[in-house]
């Protein structure tokens, strides 16, 4: 399965490209960062944004999308960016034809690290051991832009419940208990 995940924000947009098997092993396909300048109009930000993304979904054809759901913050302003990054995300998804999903940060880092709370180092340093990279994915919005891919290929796609996949981590197993359990 081929996921791009989508770490929304109008000055820098993460989105990252992974590759996920059967058995959740996981490669590296495209890695970057969207940017805007700060102090052009908000459509124009929006258009970049969008034209970015576009280019990634044509030049490496994701199966999903999977973008960074957005939560309340303190700073106004922020959550209002990051909401419109995430709809531009949405929206490109639904034109090219590719089931969306989100999750929240907690989610996200609980995926990866097994602990909802993990800083930005830590989630860093388990996206770059899990593909196998040389170097810490940076900046942090690439690396969660990958952790992002990386959580919904695990989470969001089945691969966690489905037996036929190998033994699931102890964070994947909570997680499937947890998914079961709010169906109920």
């Amino acid at each position: 399965m081929r996921v791009l995940g989508v770490d929304p924000g109008l000055t820098r947009c993460g989105v990252g490209v992974v590759d996920v098997a059967p058995d959740r092993s996981a490669r590296l396909v495209y890695v970057g960062v969207v940017r805007s300048p700060a102090d052009a109009r908000i459509e124009s930000r929006l258009a970049t944004i969008a034209a970015g993304i576009r280019e990634v979904l044509a030049a490496h054809r994701p199966d999903v999308l999977a973008v960074e759901r957005v939560f309340a913050q303190q700073n106004r302003n922020t959550v209002m960016g990051t909401a419109q990054a995430s709809g531009i995300a949405l929206l490109l998804a639904a034109e090219h034809g590719i089931p969306a999903a989100t999750h929240t940060p907690t989610e996200v880092k609980a995926a990866i690290t097994g602990y909802g709370a993990a800083d930005k180092l830590q989630v860093q340093t388990m996206v770059a051991r899990i593909l196998r990279l040389d170097a810490l994915p940076k900046p942090a919005d690439a690396a969660d832009a990958l952790a992002l891919a990386l959580c919904h290929a695990w989470r969001g796609s089945g691969l966690a419940s489905s037996g036929a996949q190998g033994p699931l981590t102890p964070a994947q197993r909570a997680w499937a208990d947890a998914e079961r359990a709010s169906r109920r």
